[in-house]
């Protein structure tokens, strides 16, 4: 979940002048914008995480979590049953009962359940899994398992937040930062950078929006730069656009408009219609590019697919010639995956 992309013009000439972006593209990043729904992620698996059972085979071995590794591997009903197993030899085995929570949660091997998701949830909460906890937060926001309640919902992203969660301290920083008060303001961009430490895409990016605007943290648009050029790094699609608009007009670090348009062009190829809107416009005056009217046609034209006109585009492509339009609207229908 990308939570806003700042509309910045690419420049100060008039052809440079801000897009007609859609209604949502165009808006500026507010605590109104902030208050998107909360990053779904309640799966305390990762492939890099390590679960332990409780004993090895023999003395000196490694154990072996046959439960997470079926987990891995897709094999929901095994991993139900290596967990449950579990649980009859080990009554306070946390790791397991937060995994049966995670298989009812998404009725993955079994039938989905979120009361009973709930309630696994809850007993390896109270043996102190931060995962768990996390979780529950989440659940008990949506009203998943259980009745809605806020309260509840954010003393459990509390707890696990405190417990050195990332994802928890993300969604926290969020709910912190719809409450519009100085205090939480600042509080929210601690938790920001609690999570953008542990390297969640979404969180640098939001950091970035903070540095930028001077919410919660001094405005430093050198930061906001940097945190947007590691929310790129790690695959979000916001901060990726981000990082090339301040890297293409020089805000924060040195301009770089050859550097600037691989990055669009890169989210324009991940579909972002902002970063193909940007793209159009920097091969229609060849800056960072080698002038073509055709890819910016193309370009233009799968921006518009999705609700991103440019009248300033469209006047200065106009003169197109049949043969040109045609090879344009080919290469816009190709990466568009339109078939």
């Amino acid at each position: 979940m990308a939570l806003g992309c700042l509309a910045l013009a690419l420049g100060t000439s008039p052809g440079w002048a801000a897009t007609t972006l859609s209604p949502e593209a165009a808006k500026p990043v507010t605590k109104e914008t902030f208050k998107a729904p909360l990053r779904e992620l309640p799966t305390p698996y990762t492939p890099d995480a390590m679960r332990l059972v409780p004993s090895a085979a023999k003395p000196g071995d490694k154990p072996v979590d046959t439960a997470f590794g079926a987990y891995q591997r897709g094999q929901y009903t095994t991993a139900f049953r290596e967990a449950t197993k579990r649980i009859a030899a080990d009554s306070k085995d946390a790791a397991a009962m937060t995994l049966l929570g995670e298989l009812y949660n998404q009725g993955l091997g079994i039938k989905q359940d979120p009361v009973k998701a709930a309630e696994w949830y809850r007993l390896a909460a109270a043996q102190g899994d931060v995962h768990a906890m996390a979780s529950l937060g989440l659940m008990s926001i949506d009203g998943r398992g259980g009745a809605k309640d806020m309260k509840a919902g954010r003393q459990w992203l509390e707890k696990a937040a405190d417990k050195g969660d990332t994802t928890a301290a993300y969604n926290l920083a969020l709910i912190l930062l719809g409450s519009g008060t100085e205090p939480d303001q600042v509080r929210a961009a601690k938790l920001f950078h609690k999570a953008a430490d542990g390297e969640i895409g979404a969180a640098q990016h939001d950091l970035g929006v903070l540095y930028l605007q001077g919410r919660g943290v001094p405005k430093d648009p050198s930061q906001a730069a940097e945190w947007f050029r590691r929310a790129a790094d790690n695959g979000d699609l916001a901060g990726e656009v981000e990082f090339a608009i301040l890297l293409f007009n020089g805000t924060g670090l040195p301009k770089d408009e050859a550097r600037a348009a691989r990055y669009f062009l890169h989210a324009a190829a991940r579909g972002n219609a902002i970063a193909q809107n940007r793209a159009a416009r920097l091969f229609v005056v060849g800056r960072g590019v080698q002038k073509s009217l055709v890819e910016a046609a193309a370009w233009n034209l799968a921006a518009a697919a999705q609700g991103l006109s440019d009248p300033w585009l469209d006047d200065n492509l106009k003169g197109l010639k049949p043969d040109e339009r045609a090879r344009a609207e080919a290469l816009a229908a190709e990466r568009a995956n339109v078939k």
